[in-house]
C-alpha cells in the first residue's frame, strides 16, 4: 500500500537548552562521585522520560528537602529554589549541589539587587511553578508581588508606586510578558526594568522558530512534557501564529493518528527540556506512516555552554 506523502517541518532550535543539559549532567556526575543513592529535590528537569533515566542510575527524586537524609547528596533542581532550602541543608551540614539555571540565578540576584536599592519586587510568572516559587522565595514574603496577566496589573496592591522593580520567569511567552509589562508602565510608569530580558534565549529562540514554522502547518507538535511550562508555551504561540491543530505529546504513543487524517504537512519541536531521542522517535513514526521529505526551520543557532558547579569538577 502506498504512503501517503508529507512534509515534516522540523524546527531549530528546538529541545535542550544550555540550563538543563547542565543540570542532567550535575546529576550524572554526583553519582559517579558519590554513588547512588543521590538525591534531587523536585524534578531535575521537567521530563519524565529523562527523570526515569537519572532514577535508573540511582537518583531518588523528592519534594521537600525534609525527605532527604543528612548523610546523602542532594541537589536542588534546574527551577531554582527559596534561599530557605540551602540554608536549612546547610543547618544540616548535608552535602547539597546546586543545578539552578545560571539564567535563573540571574533572576535571583536582579531581585536582590532592587530590594537592596529599597524597591518592591513585582514577579510576572506562574502562581506554582517551581522557578517561580524559587525566585519569589529569595526574599521576604511580601515583597515579592505575583501578576499572570494584564489584568492581575490593574488590582496589584503595592506598598509605594515610585519604588517598584519588576523581573519575569524564563520561560514565559514572549508577547505575553510583553503585554503584562506594557500594563505594569502604564499603571507605574517608574517601574524599573531588568537590564536585559528576563527570558531566557532558548525559550525566545523556541519560540522564533515554531511562529515561523506554524503558517507552513496543517499541524504542528510540540515534544515535551505537561507541568513544563516552555513547552506548553510553545503549543500556545504554534495556535496564535497560525497552526490551528498545536498539541503537547510526551513521545511518540501519544500522537492522536485519527487527528492528523488528511494532513499535508507537519511541524515538529521540543520544549527545553526534552530530548533529541524522543523527536528522533516521532519523526520515525511519521516515517513509518508516510512517505515524508524533511525540510529544517532555521532561526538560530546556539552555542551557549554553562559550566558545572567545582565540586563536581574535583577529582573524589
Amino acid at each position: 500500500m502506498t504512503k501517503p506523502p508529507l512534509t515534516l517541518y522540523l524546527a531549530a532550535p528546538r529541545g535542550f537548552c544550555a540550563g538543563v543539559d547542565r543540570a542532567i549532567k550535575i546529576v550524572e556526575m554526583a553519582l559517579e562521585k558519590w554513588g547512588a543513592p543521590v538525591y534531587v529535590r523536585h524534578e531535575i528537569v521537567h521530563n519524565k522520560f529523562v527523570v526515569d533515566g537519572l532514577r535508573d542510575k540511582g537518583a531518588v527524586f523528592v519534594e521537600e528537602l525534609d525527605e532527604c537524609p543528612d548523610d546523602r547528596p542532594v541537589i536542588f533542581s534546574a527551577h531554582g529554589v527559596p534561599k530557605s532550602v540551602p540554608s536549612a541543608a546547610a543547618a544540616r551540614q548535608m552535602v547539597y549541589v546546586d543545578a539552578t539555571c545560571p539564567l535563573v540565578s540571574k533572576v535571583h540576584i536582579e531581585a536582590q539587587r532592587h530590594a537592596d536599592a529599597g524597591l518592591q519586587m513585582i514577579m510576572i510568572g506562574h502562581e506554582g511553578h517551581p522557578e517561580t516559587v524559587g525566585t519569589m522565595g529569595q526574599l521576604p514574603e511580601g515583597e515579592v508581588l505575583l501578576v499572570e496577566t494584564p489584568e492581575d496589573v490593574a488590582v496589584v496592591d503595592v506598598r509605594d508606586e515610585d519604588k517598584l522593580a519588576y523581573i519575569t520567569q524564563t520561560t514565559l511567552s514572549v508577547d505575553d510578558t510583553a503585554d503584562i509589562v506594557a500594563a505594569l508602565r502604564t499603571r507605574f510608569p517608574s517601574i524599573v526594568g531588568p537590564h536585559k530580558e528576563d527570558i531566557c534565549y532558548a525559550t525566545t529562540n523556541r519560540q522564533e522558530a515554531v511562529k515561523a514554522m506554524a503558517p507552513k502547518c496543517d499541524a504542528m507538535l510540540v515534544v515535551g512534557a505537561p507541568n513544563s511550562s516552555n513547552s506548553r508555551r510553545l503549543v500556545e504561540v504554534g495556535a496564535r501564529a497560525g497552526c490551528a491543530y498545536s498539541q503537547l505529546v510526551q513521545r511518540a504513543d501519544d500522537i492522536d493518528w485519527r487527528s492528523l487524517k488528511g494532513i499535508k504537512s507537519i511541524g515538529i519541536t521540543a520544549g527545553a527540556s526534552a530530548p533529541e531521542v524522543l523527536i528522533n522517535e516521532v519523526i520515525a513514526a511519521f516515517a513509518d506512516r508516510y512517505e515524508m521529505t524533511q525540510e529544517l526551520v532555521e532561526t538560530a543557532q546556539e552555542n551557549v555552554e554553562f559550566k558545572v558547579p567545582r565540586v563536581l569538577r574535583e577529582p573524589a
